[in-house]
């Protein structure tokens, strides 16, 4: 090694500087301290004393350019409100870790010309990935085009089984709500949930319908209640079960928003929870279930655990390695709303 050039005080060292101490060329100093495989170890060990001794810390935006990457992600939602894209963002921002990586966050609104536009536009910036969040739980189609960086799907799966989409179990956390119901002595249980249309209506109805199968019972009514993710929806169907059924003594609500409305109808009807009624959500949407009356027992999503994999699952597949699917449970979020029966 040469001896140690004189850099001016005010003066940050650059990779000239590194490559004229170590007595390389610059080209050369540039592969060693980025890893390329065209230099031998004795030259980079040279190259990297060289850098430590002038503390040459290199422009991360220039490393990335070299090895092909720009240190960004693009996150892409058809969830205007941020419901299930906001945690999820989190979630990915946690395993990018901080500072670490840059998010370009952008809104479909649900709109196949829009989401293009996206992703031209993220795909012009050199992303080097994408990560792709629907509203609702259905499969949706694959992005269209010939995508030059690796996907991945999270909440609503990709319609191609060769692509890499991490989802929530909904017939697990159906079952998960009713097996709790089931734990704290009801037996008379009805289900009151979202559009028929949506898949994740269906699954939970379907884990609800399992769980009570394994115990020998059937819903109240011997159907869900299917009707509005809403509270006005909560309201008017518990009201119905109510007056139909004056033995049921729990209600599973597709979301946490259902469950508000019942409490309501409830709470009018005299009812009271969760000494007469058990109710139990889905979403686990703080908003709503820690500030009900009382407060709401509810299936939580993991939101932010799907966003961590995801963001895993796309570090590994930029690194060239082969994900595959995944589905993950929910989780029991106990609150006042579902006792014990004494």
């Amino acid at each position: 090694m040469t001896t140690e050039p004189e850099i001016p005080a005010n003066r940050t060292p650059t990779l000239t500087d590194v490559a004229k101490l170590a007595g390389v060329s610059v080209a050369t100093a540039s592969k060693a301290i980025n890893g390329r495989g065209e230099v031998r170890a004795t030259t980079r060990v040279r190259v990297l004393e060289a850098a430590e001794l002038l503390s040459f810390a290199p422009n991360a935006l220039a490393r990335g350019l070299l090895s092909g990457r720009t240190g960004t992600v693009g996150l892409l939602t058809s969830d205007l409100e941020g419901r299930f894209s906001i945690p999820i963002l989190m979630g990915a921002e946690d395993a990018f870790g901080a500072g670490q990586v840059s998010v370009f966050l952008c809104d479909a609104r649900g709109d196949a010309i829009r989401e293009q536009h996206h992703v031209r536009a993220l795909l012009s910036r050199r992303v080097d990935g994408l990560i792709v969040v629907g509203s609702r739980t259905d499969p949706r189609p694959p992005l269209v085009g010939n995508i030059p960086v690796p996907v991945v799907y999270v909440y609503a799966p990709s319609a191609n089984p060769n692509d890499v989409s991490i989802t929530v179990d909904n017939v697990g956390g159906g079952r998960l709500a009713v097996e709790h119901l089931l734990a704290c002595g009801r037996r008379s249980i009805a289900h009151i949930t979202g559009e028929v249309g949506f898949q994740a209506a269906r699954d939970r109805a379907e884990g609800a319908a399992a769980a009570l199968a394994d115990a020998g019972l059937t819903l109240v009514g011997d159907r869900p209640y299917f009707g509005s993710w809403d509270e006005s929806w909560g309201r008017a169907a518990a009201h119905m079960v109510v007056e139909r059924h004056s033995d049921v003594d729990a209600i599973f609500c597709g979301s946490d928003q259902i469950a508000r409305g019942v409490l309501d109808a409830l709470r009018d009807l005299g009812r009271d929870v969760p000494g007469a009624i058990s109710v139990i959500g889905f979403d686990n949407w703080e908003a709503i279930s820690a500030d009900s009356r009382p407060r709401l027992t509810s299936i939580d999503m993991n939101l932010k655990r799907l966003g961590a994999v995801a963001g895993q699952r796309l570090f590994e597949a930029i690194d060239g390695s082969v994900s595959r699917s995944e589905e993950f449970p929910g989780r029991l979020v106990m609150r006042e709303s579902t006792l014990p029966l004494g």
